[in-house]
């Protein structure tokens, strides 16, 4: 039997080691700076067009290579930064791994310009597809500029997996920002076609910061510094008061490289406990230098997440680190005991009318012993004859959708039997029907009347917009303007009249009727956080993400206690609904405790 196992051609190996290294533009830039990074150059100045599918361009002035290097630094696994393999745990630059020029050149077509100061020529190489088209002396500045053009030009279908432009452009941006901001020695500059985006000139940690995301972080930021002697941190976090109900501002980076770690994002948030509210995310840009040997950046082709040697020490550092901040800057709430209402009201002055004695309502007719009193709640008499008058085919098809026995929309629907509602810790809502009990679960059937009323807005329903009697501006960074840009239509359907007063704040003219004004920034900043990581939720239509995302940041809470009359009302809208059974995310919102089960519990 012949042989079936054998080598794949280079061409073959270097577009699948691609595949998990570049797995889009933002990817061939973040491994381009951080090269322009590891060259020791002062200056790196990033160009890119249509979001980087047509033209990345890095120019540094940095070391630069001679003509050997630059060929061999775009063959698979050819690196300067490892000779053995116990390199492996001294690492203390960013690309090191010898995989990443190889696999840009496997789907693009690069050419690389390169001169080391001391030379008088330098070189420019030319390679398609992992081919080496040319290479030639040439006239070239010191330092290394290299264009990559047509990305996955020859992998078409990963081409065709690619998001919007401007999608694809923020995700280039955020590369971009994680790179520069914890090199604040170096200068950046980024244009996007003609356009600038970013010019940084060099200084503190905390000048890039405020160049980065604002004038107004000047005053946000607070210092953290902790050292041992196995660990030093440093940076900044954000004041409590400008937390935000999205993921925002959370940078950590390790010996000057980004990464995600998610053990340590707890180590922060909890030392903000109690400080911001329960729904919203700490700030945070903090620098963390440990012993190379006590790290391991070799287990993502990407190189953002880590392995500390000992996670539990880091996290109590870095977590007394802040805490320390917050204690300092006298940031911590004063001590305070409970007090007992009661008691407290005791001591006020009389004549205030802040105290009045407790009210009874009496019913001097009831009797106890008239059996017509008995067992009968007291509801308006609105409430006996909520559905009486009403076509009822339209809570008929919402209560056939549920998969409720037919033979109960008698009860459901027939004004001779008024249905009665009661609300179970302050979350779920009892209706009685004929095989037992319907829970309602209050919350997630306001999020679907409000999800589809919303999707139904945005498939081009006119809208009511409340103007605005004092225009609202609000503040936000680059990226989060650009999502606001690209979801511009979407949003003005729902209501939200708002323009672009630069590329950092935006003022609010109108916003939805059924909208408030204390939620304004709040709504925003949610549907920006639903489409910041766009990856996660593929395949979903922008109207869905983000009437799903309103419905639910808008929806009643559990807790919320609820009148009769709301609680009728929000049943009616329910099965008004086209799914009333289901939660926008998939969750259940009806069920159906029949009686033999209400009978066992007594048994």
């Amino acid at each position: 039997m012949p042989s079936i196992i054998k080598l794949l051609p280079d061409s073959v190996a270097n577009q699948i080691a691609a595949g998990e290294v570049i797995q889009r533009p933002a990817s061939a830039v973040k491994e381009l700076l951080e090269n322009a990074v590891d060259a020791d150059a002062t200056e790196i100045l990033l160009i890119i067009k249509e979001a980087g599918k047509n033209l990345i361009h890095v120019t540094d002035n940095g070391s630069g290579m001679s003509a050997m290097d630059v060929r061999m630094c775009f063959e698979r696994h050819a690196t300067s930064k490892i000779k053995k393999a116990e390199d492996l745990f001294s690492i203390k630059t960013l690309g090191f791994r010898g995989e990443a020029m190889a696999s840009i050149a496997a789907i693009a077509q690069v050419e690389a310009r390169t001169r080391q100061k001391d030379d008088e020529l330098g070189t420019c190489l030319k390679i398609e597809g992992s081919k080496v088209i040319s290479q030639e002396p040439c006239q070239s500045k010191a330092g290394t500029s290299i264009l990559v053009k047509n990305l996955f030009f020859n992998v078409p279908a990963r081409r065709n997996f690619l998001k919007s432009n401007n999608a694809e452009t923020r995700h280039i941006v955020e590369e971009f920002i994680r790179v520069s901001l914890v090199n604040p020695q170096l200068a950046f500059t980024f244009y996007n076609h003609d356009k600038i985006v970013f010019k940084l000139d060099k200084g503190s940690f905390k000048s890039r910061i405020v160049s980065i995301f604002g004038k107004n972080y000047d005053q946000r930021l607070l210092p953290v510094e902790q050292k041992t002697d196995l660990i030093s941190i440093s940076g900044f976090i954000i004041k409590p008061e400008f937390s935000k109900k999205t993921r925002g501002e959370q940078y950590f980076f390790v010996n000057g490289r980004f990464i995600k770690h998610p053990y340590l994002n707890h180590a922060v948030s909890n030392a903000f406990n109690e400080l911001i509210p329960g729904d919203s995310f700490p700030g945070y840009f903090i620098n963390i230098e440990v012993e190379p040997s006590d790290i391991d950046v070799n287990i993502h082709p990407t190189k953002t997440e880590v392995n500390f040697k000992d996670s539990k020490y880091v996290y109590a550092v870095l977590h007394a680190a802040v805490k320390q901040s917050i204690g300092k800057y006298n940031l911590t709430p004063m001590l305070d005991f409970d007090v007992d209402p009661v008691v407290e009201s005791a001591f006020q002055n009389p004549g205030t009318g802040i105290t009045s004695p407790p009210q009874i309502n009496i019913n001097p007719d009831f009797n106890p012993f008239n059996k017509d009193n008995v067992n009968k709640p007291d509801l308006p008499s609105s409430f006996h004859t909520k559905l009486s008058g009403q076509d009822p085919s339209f809570i008929l098809q919402g209560i056939k959708n549920t998969g409720i026995d037919e033979r109960e929309n008698e009860d459901i629907l027939s004004s001779q039997a008024p249905l009665a509602f009661f609300q179970v810790h302050k979350k779920f809502i009892l209706c009685n029907v004929r095989s037992g009990l319907m829970l309602i679960h209050q919350q997630r059937a306001h999020q679907r009347i409000l999800y589809e009323k919303f999707l139904k807005q945005l498939k081009g329903s006119n809208p009511g917009s409340q103007q605005q009697l004092f225009p609202y501006t609000i503040s936000f960074s680059k990226e989060e303007i650009s999502i606001l840009t690209d979801l511009s239509e979407e949003l003005n359907k729902l209501g939200f009249n708002f323009h672009f007063n630069n590329d950092s704040s935006i003022t609010v003219d109108g916003i939805p009727a059924d909208l408030n004004d204390n939620d304004i920034k709040t709504s925003l900043e949610h549907i920006i956080e639903s489409f910041k990581n766009q990856h996660s939720e593929m395949g979903i239509e922008k109207p869905v993400r983000i009437a799903r995302t309103l419905a639910s940041q808008l929806s009643l809470k559990t807790g919320k206690v609820l009148t009769n009359e709301e609680m009728s009302d929000l049943f009616d809208r329910l099965f008004a609904c086209s799914i009333p059974d289901t939660a926008p995310d998939g969750s259940k919102i009806i069920g159906i405790i029949a009686m033999n089960n209400l009978e066992s519990f007594l048994q």
